[in-house]
């Protein structure tokens, strides 16, 4: 993955394929590759994937929020010379792209979250792990997942260096405050970008009512259920989400 990283200006991300531009946002302790099985099927279908890095922890703290990686997308597409973007978020990134949708609907054609922040406080203030206690962080990356199977050891040392960095663990809880301060439920009815909703059904961090919440406040959503899922489906049934998210697009014309 980090071969095929590019760096241009301030931005460092992930190209490929040609066709309608899919920009896809990370969540915040989740790594570019938790979308390996997206970056590989949508290319060939006709879709550009792009995948920013997100500066979770190079800005300064009083910038360290939903809104300034807002922005930061905004800047991206303009970078790129991008027209309309479908936005892909997945738990904090599902967060940033409806920020980003609401704050520039004109960029933004249609809208992709799955296991997202934005309503549930709860849902990312309560799994922040203790610093130095590896067994303690490695159960909590289990139970982001229906299968804790799927918590390699190289995803749970990535969560495990990331806590155990000061500079990163202050900016990490920042990010986490700020999301909570930016709850949309109130934005969420005057929002009417197109919206695919894909839940696990099993998701401990952002759970079923939070899906259903999403689908009742936003004007224009269809929420679709994977079973046997926690809050990373993309990572957890790669092949059911792409099957659901692809016939969701050529359902929409996107």
């Amino acid at each position: 993955m980090k071969n095929n990283l590019r760096q241009e200006g301030k931005f460092t991300y992930l190209e490929k394929g040609e066709g309608t531009p899919i920009v896809i946002l990370h969540g915040l302790m989740g790594g570019l590759s938790n979308f390996d099985g997206v970056i590989d099927f949508f290319p060939p279908k006709g879709y550009k994937i792009l995948i920013p890095e997100l500066p979770l922890y190079s800005m300064s703290l009083l910038k360290t929020s939903v809104g300034t990686f807002a922005k930061y997308i905004k800047e991206f597409v303009d970078f790129k010379g991008l027209d309309k973007v479908i936005l892909l978020g997945n738990s904090l990134g599902g967060h940033i792209g409806l920020l980003t949708t609401k704050l520039y609907p004109e960029m933004v054609k249609a809208l992709v979250i799955t296991g997202s922040s934005g309503l549930y406080e709860n849902a990312m203030g309560e799994s922040y792990p203790r610093r130095g206690d590896y067994e303690f962080i490695k159960k909590k990356a289990q139970n982001v997942f229906y299968d804790p199977e799927v918590a390699t050891k190289e995803i749970v040392d990535e969560v495990y260096d990331t806590v155990s960095d000061r500079n990163k663990l202050v900016k990490t809880l920042a990010i986490a405050k700020s999301a909570i301060r930016h709850n949309m439920a109130k934005d969420l009815p005057k929002m009417r970008t197109p919206t695919c909703i894909i839940w696990g059904k099993d998701d401990n961090v952002t759970p079923p009512e939070v899906a259903e919440d999403f689908k009742r406040l936003l004007p224009d959503a269809d929420l679709y259920w994977i079973n046997k899922c926690g809050h990373a489906a993309m990572m957890e049934h790669p092949e059911r989400f792409n099957e659901l998210l692809h016939a969701w697009l050529q359902e929409r014309n996107f």
